[in-house]
């Protein structure tokens, strides 16, 4: 087994990727059904990639814990398989509710601990965060290690650039003279105002708040136990009354829904950190950025002459200075503007000030309490089996363009008041409509009428790309029942049965039904 060197001893070090998100700082872009860790960057990897080849690339790790929102699991294991590195097993937390990071670390503590023991170092770190700088990174994590042996909780504190409102901060005992170095911590500081974020910029001794820990079980435990012992006690609960499974490669700990949405919210910084009396921090340069706003995700794309800064579209512009446009796909004009930031969707366009990019969320929590969905869910919508995206909609029709991944289906289902047309227009499909089956090719078609039990599945070995036509007088999300659901949806959801062994699932709010296909 590969190690870790600590104080001559030998101690395995798995890192813990905590992955989750409301999707509300970087929106439209990250939506709360596909939140900022699972964004592509310009190199066409996601942020959640990057975390997972950053800890793969640490000395000694064979094994690589996520912890996850049960409805988002299968992007977390796409994202993943699509870099997988071998050797390094996967192990998935599923919680069935967000209840912050003392929760989630909590949870992966216990699973570490179960399986491993005492003898182990966790390595917290959030998942929609870049790093530039590996090898510091892999140098500071390696003083972190030695140091959680016999310091405790150790945090990372990053050498701050500028004098940034925006994050929380870590006050040394003393200034930072190299980096990586292991300092003596005095206090965590809340995010400041300018004047107060300068003089911690020409001080030297305060660090932006990372986020990122290091840590033996016990001593993380003790200290949860000690500030917060309900949110320990049903999480270890949640644990015990959960489901375990194994696969290749990989094994998944999916928690008990009901006690774990008793646990209290609160983050691991209020919780533990901000009450611990001493507290070694490693200094460093990591050229870390948590892309907070669409303001500092704007900094990592080069500026022209103008100031402007374009990406993933072709933007024709005149007489424009300091603007950030993002797109992909429609050519986006700007004239006579200065320091906006544009970003544009198929299905949503945000225009802000740059100087306003901080308050993206007041946008989302006003579509929220509109009820639409743009808040939550993408034009093309990520399911476990693919992918959908809404066409056109009206008054009693839909059109979808369903893509299916090989040897992936659709749940069996019904629907009362909709009948559905399918049209293959690349791949094999399987149908069953009550008791008869049958296979398309393209070019085929065939007809669901209402009322009937029915699946879609791609037997193929190419992705399966169909066009749903559905019509009737009610369209909303209320009008499924599903029968069977190859990814264990029927009892995550649990959301109300029609019989012994179907789900009525009722959501409301006239969001598009196969959007929980």
């Amino acid at each position: 087994m590969n190690t870790t060197e600590s104080a001559g001893a030998k101690t395995k070090l798995i890192p813990v990727i905590v992955c989750g998100g409301s999707g509300t700082r970087l929106w439209p872009v990250s939506r709360e059904a596909f939140p900022k860790p699972f964004m592509r960057m310009a190199d066409g990897r996601s942020l959640l990639q990057k975390a997972y080849l950053r800890a793969c690339a640490l000395s000694g790790v064979d094994e690589i814990v996520i912890v996850t929102n049960r409805d988002t699991h299968f992007l977390v294991k796409d994202d993943c398989a699509e870099v997988k590195v071998d050797g390094v097993q996967l192990g998935l937390v599923l919680e069935p509710a967000a209840r912050n990071t003392s929760a989630a670390i909590a949870a992966a503590t216990y699973v570490v601990k179960e399986r491993h023991g005492d003898d182990v170092a966790l390595l917290v770190m959030p998942a929609d965060q870049l790093v530039e700088d590996e090898p510091v990174f892999q140098q500071a994590v390696t003083l972190a290690v030695n140091a959680a042996t016999t310091h405790g909780i150790v945090v990372f504190g990053i050498q701050p650039n500028r004098p940034e409102t925006g994050y929380g901060y870590i006050e040394l005992a003393e200034q930072v003279s190299s980096s990586p170095a292991l300092l003596p911590g005095k206090r965590f500081v809340e995010k400041p105002n300018a004047e107060v974020a300068q003089r911690f910029l020409d001080g030297g001794r305060h660090l932006w708040n990372a986020g990122m820990f290091c840590f033996m079980p016990q001593t993380m435990l003790n200290e949860l136990t000690e500030w917060e012992p309900e949110v320990c006690q049903l999480v270890s609960n949640a644990i015990e009354k959960g489901t375990f499974s194994v696969a290749k490669d990989s094994y998944t700990v999916e928690l008990e829904p009901e006690l774990f949405r008793r646990v209290k919210s609160v983050s691991i910084d209020y919780a533990v950190m901000e009450r611990l009396s001493n507290v070694a921090v490693v200094a460093c340069d990591l050229g870390w950025s948590d892309i907070g706003s669409w303001k500092s995700m704007s900094e990592l794309t080069p500026a022209d002459s103008q100031g402007n800064r374009i990406e993933g579209v072709t933007a024709t512009l005149y007489d424009v200075t300091d603007c950030y446009i993002r797109g992909g796909g429609r050519v986006i004009g700007a004239l006579g503007v200065r320091d906006l930031v544009i970003v544009d969707t198929p299905d949503a366009l945000l225009v802000a000030s740059r100087d306003r990019a901080e308050d993206v969320k007041e946008i989302v929590a006003q579509l929220k309490r509109d009820s639409h969905e743009s808040c939550t869910l993408h034009r093309t919508v990520h399911r476990p089996w693919g992918t959908y995206t809404v066409l056109e909609e009206g008054e009693r029709f839909k059109m979808k363009r369903l893509l299916v991944k090989p040897g992936a289906s659709l749940s069996l289902q019904m629907h009362h008041h909709r009948s559905e047309h399918w049209i293959v227009v690349q791949g094999c499909a399987d149908v069953v409509c009550d008791e008869m089956a049958t296979q398309l090719q393209p070019n085929e078609s065939t007809y669901i009428p209402a009322g009937r039990t029915h699946r879609l599945s791609n037997p193929g070995v190419v992705d399966l790309i169909v066009i749903e036509v559905q019509c009737g007088e009610y369209l909303g999300e209320d009008d499924i029942v599903r029968f069977e659901d190859v990814y264990g949806r029927l009892n995550a959801q649990n959301e109300g049965s029609a019989s012994s062994k179907a789900e009525v699932v009722s959501v409301g709010g006239g969001v598009p039904d196969s959007r929980r296909c």
